[in-house]
Formats: C-alpha cells, sequence, structure tokens
C-alpha cells in the first residue's frame, strides 16, 4: 500500500509538476487576496481570457506561447489600469470590455489560422508535459514573484485599503498598481499550463475566498490562503498519478470543496454559525 502511494515520487515528470504546481498555486493565492480585498476578483477572469490571442499569436509566429501570453496579459492589464484611471466608468464595465474585446481576438485568430493553435493546451493546460525549459521558466516566475509579495505585502495592502492614505505616507499607489498586475499577469501565465485558461480564475480567486471565510485579520489571511493554494495545487497533481484525469480540473474540485466547506462550517462566518447567530439574537429579543 505505502509502495503504491509513493509511486508517483519515483518519476521525476510527476515531482516537477508537483512542485512547480504548488509554486504557481501559491503564489496565485497570495495574488487572490488582494483582489478579494479590493473586490477586483473578476479581473482574474478578465486576465485570463486575455491571454489567450497572445498564446494564437505566439503559435502563429514559432514562439513559446508565455512569451505571448505575458505580452498580451500584461496589455490587457495596462488597459484596465488605463481605463480606470483615465475614464470615468465603473471597473465592471472596463473588465467587460477587455474580457470581450480581447477574447474576441483570440478566437478570430484561431479561426483563420486553426492548425497553428494548439487550442486543447490552452484550455486545459498540460503541467505533466512540462519540458525543462518550461520548469525553469515557471520556477523564475514563482519565485521572482513571491519575493516581491513578501516584500511589499504591506504596501500593497495600505494601497488597496486606502489610496490616499497610501500616498500621504510617502507610497506610490500608481508604481505599486503597475506591480501587482506584472506580477498578476505573469502568474496568470504560469497557471496557464497548470490549469489552463478556463480555469485559471479558481486560482486566483478561490484561495483568497476561503481564508477571507476563516479569518478577519489580512496577515492571517494570507498565510491561509497561500497554504490552501500550494496545498490544493500538490495534491492535485499528485492525486492525478492515481485518478488519470486533467491536473487542473482536479486541482480546481479540491479548492472549491474547501471553499465550500468553509461556506458552511466556519466558525465565524460560515453560514451554520450565521443561523446560530441570528437564532440567539432573535430569541433574546422575544425574551426582551
Amino acid at each position: 500500500m505505502m509502495e503504491t502511494l509513493l509511486q508517483p515520487f519515483t518519476y521525476s515528470y510527476m515531482l516537477d509538476a508537483m512542485w512547480v504546481s504548488a509554486l504557481v498555486g501559491g503564489v496565485c493565492a497570495f495574488l487572490s487576496c488582494y483582489l478579494m480585498l479590493k473586490g477586483w476578483s473578476l479581473i482574474g477572469d478578465a486576465l485570463s481570457h486575455s491571454i489567450v490571442p497572445g498564446v494564437a499569436g505566439a503559435y502563429m509566429l514559432g514562439l513559446p506561447f508565455s512569451i505571448g501570453a505575458f505580452f498580451s496579459g500584461g496589455l490587457a492589464a495596462g488597459a484596465m489600469l488605463f481605463l480606470n484611471q483615465r475614464t470615468k466608468l465603473k471597473e465592471d464595465a472596463i473588465i467587460g470590455l477587455i474580457f470581450s474585446g480581447f477574447f474576441g481576438l483570440g478566437l478570430f485568430m484561431v479561426s483563420i489560422s486553426p492548425t497553428s493553435v494548439n487550442i486543447q493546451t490552452i484550455v486545459l493546460g498540460n503541467i505533466l508535459a512540462i519540458t525543462p525549459g518550461d520548469k525553469l521558466q515557471l520556477g523564475i516566475i514563482g519565485f521572482v514573484s513571491l519575493a516581491l509579495l513578501l516584500v511589499k505585502w504591506k504596501d500593497l495592502m495600505v494601497t488597496f485599503f486606502d489610496e490616499t492614505h497610501a500616498r500621504s505616507i510617502g507610497l506610490n499607489p500608481t508604481a505599486l498598481k503597475i506591480m501587482f498586475f506584472t506580477l498578476l499577469s505573469a502568474s496568470t501565465v504560469a497557471a496557464l499550463q497548470t490549469v489552463g485558461a478556463f480555469l485559471v480564475i479558481c486560482m486566483v480567486v478561490t484561495p483568497g475566498a476561503t481564508a477571507y471565510l476563516l479569518t478577519d485579520r489580512f496577515p492571517r489571511l494570507l498565510v491561509i490562503a497561500v497554504i490552501i493554494g500550494a496545498a490544493t495545487s500538490f495534491v492535485g497533481a499528485y492525486a492525478s498519478y492515481f485518478l488519470d484525469g486533467a491536473t487542473g480540473g482536479i486541482i480546481v474540485v479540491l479548492q472549491t470543496a474547501i471553499f465550500l466547506s468553509a461556506f458552511f462550517f466556519a466558525p465565524k462566518h460560515g453560514m451554520i454559525a450565521s443561523r446560530r447567530r441570528a437564532a440567539r439574537t432573535q430569541a433574546m429579543e422575544a425574551s426582551q
């Protein structure tokens, strides 16, 4: 039994898939906390779909698709930031415009040159087939992103809470936002190879949403979210060996299951706890 359970660790491709998935999952979870804090959860969805034209263009030109994806994602993030600062449009309208425009362009590019684009890789990812070059690239993205977030997490927290206060204490909110969106774009590209374009939204939303139900303190929220993101990604890659299923799908199912557990059973913000508090309040009001 134990020999069977340890079998995935005897294959180098499984070891690579597990540690890369855990690293990417942890970084995406870190970023998800700030998206939750600012109410920008849909930006992750917009970016994940906005990288499609970049991937299609890279395939057409014979370039690594990560280059095209990062360029396209960075362009989309920059466009959202520009429109947010220079127009009176609401954030949901801006996200919708960028989402639909970039994704439509991507579908058009795929339709005019369908043989140049491996659409299944874009949609589902393929972490089990990463090359040494992919591994190096994802490792650099993950470790650099994690290092920057660990150094700047307090500055980002202040900026996302209150930009006016951030400026008053000498911070540059615009520069910090550009850094954040750059990291988000890079992490989205990394997650593309792990879970695919359509499931990236889960990795940059669900861990933060789950942690939000479990604590009211932001530093603790960061820790919980990163643990959830890294652990579910590692276990998802590990379980895919036995289940013979899509690694990205397994990771997303695990994260969703943990979120639902927190939604119902969280000690303070869970549904059961909320109903108990409401019942106690009604009982106290009735007794008075």
